[in-house]
């Protein structure tokens, strides 16, 4: 009984998004954790999170998300574990939850029945994803995204739930290539659009309570730094070995593509100025001016996902 109030607390499986569901509004009956991989939280006692069992809806639920945005690397792609952010473990994670409800209920107020409450995933290391689901965000990612030149604007960003691959695209693997993603449910509100390059760090007017990159088809979401938790709440932590991801752009044993490779392609398909922007780009890269994950997105916002994933599924033929 307890697992059932858990789910419907966190509405976890019900109709969120406007544009599809994620989960089938069914209720998961058991999400006892099984005996657990290697910890997450490092054992530590206050860690709020279950681990999922294998054999479970609410596991597969997650997975398939995952998975099914993917594309190309699903097939090389293995889930490790998903962990639940649950309320039975610690009182302030009930708390989180419950203040999430009530700004959902306002926002739904606000603007005439609709809270546009959507799923994304955010990408971080073990030690990040740890510390947001215990303490919640904090100006160190506020940080992460200020000093990235590419980010629409500055705030927390969010990948929408069917793109994982774009999630997984950034950050850095541990030693065994094991990688994590935080999938949260997030209060969209009203958005308005945030152009690339942006420093706006708060909503342009009263009518608007979010940021995305696109207004009919949303890639990225923006939750500005004033709300961001109270209009975020971690819900599940996948971690996962992609391989062919590990050699992305020039880095790893077995590299994907290397750069050398790739600015030979893309010098056939970019013009000059974009070019140029490219290689200043990985020129700072090389003398550490920019962590690898800004290196990833920058060439993903010059070069663009089509063309660039086009380029990485042609080299692995």
């Amino acid at each position: 009984m307890a697992a059932q109030v858990e789910i419907e607390d966190q509405e976890s499986v019900t109709k969120s998004d406007n544009d599809g569901e994620i989960f089938n509004p069914v209720v998961v009956s058991d999400s006892r954790p099984s005996s657990p991989p290697p910890n997450f939280s490092g054992g530590d006692n206050n860690d709020s999170t279950i681990l999922l069992r294998e054999d479970t809806l609410e596991h597969d639920l997650i997975k398939n998300c995952f998975i099914s945005g993917m594309g190309s690397f699903s097939n090389e792609t293995t889930i490790v574990s998903v962990r639940k952010n649950s309320t039975e473990k610690r009182i302030t994670t009930k708390a989180k939850f419950a203040v999430f409800k009530v700004f959902t209920q306002a926002m739904t107020r606000k603007n005439e029945g609709d809270a546009n409450v959507k799923y994304g995933w955010y990408s971080g290391s073990k030690e990040e994803i740890d510390r947001i689901v215990t303490y919640g965000f904090s100006n160190k990612e506020i940080e992460k995204f200020e000093k990235d030149a590419g980010s629409h604007g500055v705030g927390i960003h969010l990948v929408h739930h069917r793109y994982s691959l774009v999630a997984a695209l950034v950050g850095e693997g541990d030693e065994e290539g094991v990688k994590h993603v935080l999938l949260c449910r997030a209060i969209l509100g009203k958005p308005e659009v945030i152009v690339a390059g942006s420093k706006q760090s708060c909503p342009s007017s009263y009518q608007f309570d979010s940021g995305v990159d696109n207004l009919e088809n949303p890639r990225k979401y923006v939750i500005w730094s004033s709300t961001m938790n109270s209009y975020i709440v971690p819900t599940y932590i996948v971690s996962f070995k992609s391989p062919r991801l590990r050699g992305l752009i020039g880095r790893g044993r077995s590299p994907c593509v290397s750069f050398s490779v790739l600015m030979s392609i893309l010098s056939k398909s970019l013009d000059q100025p974009r070019m140029n922007l490219i290689l200043a780009t990985y020129d700072d890269f090389r003398k550490r001016k920019l962590r690898r994950e800004q290196l990833v997105k920058k060439m993903r916002e010059v070069v663009g996902d089509h063309l660039l994933f086009k380029i990485l599924k042609n080299q692995r033929r």
